[in-house]
């Protein structure tokens, strides 16, 4: 069956600081972005890759894969304002059908066996999603305080997301809705049941300057 991945790379990083925004700052040497296209293009060189960036950030990403003679094939496209609308500006890109791979372009550390845990799980149920258990004591506010979850029962969920295409397409049939903090959210609000496939530790977000050195040091 047929995969194609979307990267998602439209953050701006002011967590993180810096000059430039979080998937351009450099990991030994290079964008972080690059780390990730090149995960994916590791497990799949054929597949097409998809990578949705704001508008204003196209200039910027074409003069570092330049000035690194990066030259793995890959389409780029605009983003827009939520996850939500950058996800289907680059889900409009898949041709055909298959099965389709939404990626966070910050996530530069997933495997190669992972992604074809989820594309596997994907091609039998229609949609799975990366899991990691909650490692952290964990607290829900309250009207009157807080009170602590049982953390035994809670799962963090990581990327890749993976989907049938057309079942995706029909969950972007939906209205934007801010409930709507990831794709698996939207499939499930169609009725469908989202399989978990067991992630990785080290396929962690970079968000922070601490997160940085952590990948940073991983990938060597």
């Amino acid at each position: 069956m047929q995969h194609s991945t979307i990267i998602v790379a439209g953050g701006s990083g002011k967590r993180l600081g810096g000059p430039v925004p979080k998937q351009f700052q450099s990991v030994k040497g290079r964008p972080l972005l690059m780390w990730t296209i090149e995960a994916f293009h590791a497990f799949d060189p054929t597949m097409p890759l998809i990578v949705v960036l704001p508008a204003i950030h196209f200039d910027i990403w074409k003069a570092l894969c330049m000035g690194d003679r990066f030259f793995i094939e890959h389409q780029v496209v605009a983003g827009g304002e939520q996850r939500y609308h950058s996800v289907k500006a680059g889900l409009e890109k898949v041709e055909g059908d298959g099965l389709v791979a939404v990626h966070d372009g910050v996530r530069p550390l997933v495997s190669k066996e992972l992604i074809g845990r989820c594309f596997e799980a994907a091609d039998r149920s229609g949609a799975a999603i990366p899991v990691v258990p909650v490692v952290p004591s964990i607290r829900e506010t309250t009207a009157d305080g807080s009170r602590a979850l049982d953390r035994s029962k809670l799962l963090a969920v990581q990327t890749p997301q993976c989907f049938h295409v057309d079942l995706l397409r029909k969950a972007f049939e939906l209205p934007y809705d801010a409930s709507f903090t990831d794709e698996a959210t939207m499939v499930e609000r169609l009725g469908v049941k989202v399989s978990l496939v067991e992630g990785e530790p080290e396929n962690f977000k970079v968000t922070t300057a601490t997160d940085l050195r952590m990948a940073e040091a991983l990938l060597a």
